[in-house]
């Protein structure tokens, strides 16, 4: 997928956007959809009959801004929030939009809106009264995560039902996916690992650029090795293994009982044998 566009912009597209974009596009059609009132089966005639004269159901268009920020010709776009539109007069929430963009300055004083978003297959005379000045092209993009992102993404991938499993295979589905994580990051460490021993044996040429981002990383892993944070590792790794053990010890307890229960139950079964043969 190519990452530049005519205008010359590079676009970096994280997954979060797609995701609200995605969830708001959803929430929006199911809305919409009209509800079911009949309380009895309909006839095959009633059911040809409805279809024939109902029109087709459109797909509806959302629209929302994307917020992130542009360093000379990269754009970022971290995020996304949706916009309030009236269909009717084609007209944007200006208000709904200002309290927005004032919230997100609060939180994220260097996120700037880059733009705006919508649906569908191609752009309409209608969206030119929502941004005059926007001229619309085709832009390229390439999907950019971090660590964080990759871990939640894949956590929403894996995501089940509140009502659905047991207890025991969500703590199981929650804990493989973060094995997943784990592996995932372990690979990339070793990667890239590999790659700075081959630089360094001049097998590969030397990159300034990536050199500075990984001493940037490494520069950030003493923050962590402290007292504070070792007696709370510690403190922590104990709990887990303590809940370990508990939970083994609980589970030999139950095998245990049953054993006991089985073995009470033929003892009685044999001793009431006995006591009848010797009272006859």
């Amino acid at each position: 997928m190519a990452s530049s566009s005519s205008s010359g912009l590079t676009f970096k597209l994280h997954p979060l956007v797609i995701v609200n974009i995605s969830d708001h596009y959803t929430r929006i059609k199911s809305q919409s959809l009209p509800p079911s009132t009949t309380p009895h089966a309909p006839s095959a005639s009633n059911v040809a009959d409805a279809e024939s004269s109902s029109p087709p159901q459109q797909s509806p268009r959302v629209f929302g801004c994307v917020i992130g920020v542009q360093r000379g010709r990269t754009v970022e776009i971290f995020n996304s929030f949706e916009l309030l539109f009236d269909p009717l007069t084609h007209s944007l929430d200006r208000a709904f939009l200002e309290k927005k963009q004032e919230l997100y300055k609060k939180v994220f004083p260097n996120f700037y809106i880059l733009g705006w978003y919508s649906t569908g297959s191609d752009a309409q005379e209608s969206d030119m009264l929502i941004h005059r000045a926007l001229i619309f092209v085709r832009s390229g993009y390439t999907i950019e995560t971090v660590e964080a992102e990759r871990i939640s993404i894949d956590h929403v991938a894996h995501l089940k039902p509140s009502d659905g499993g047991s207890a025991a295979t969500q703590l199981a589905a929650h804990l493989t996916g973060i094995h997943s994580a784990i592996k995932m990051l372990n690979s990339r460490i070793r990667g890239l690992n590999h790659y700075l021993l081959a630089m360094q044996k001049g097998d590969v040429p030397v990159e300034n650029s990536l050199l500075r981002q990984v001493s940037s990383l490494l520069r950030r892993l003493p923050a962590i090795e402290s007292e504070k944070f070792q007696d709370d590792f510690l403190m922590e790794y104990n709990d887990t293994l303590l809940i370990s053990y508990l939970a083994m010890f609980t589970n030999c307890s139950s095998t245990m009982n049953e054993l006991v229960d089985k073995f009470n139950t033929a003892y009685d079964r044999q001793s009431r044998r006995g006591g009848r043969s010797a009272f006859i």
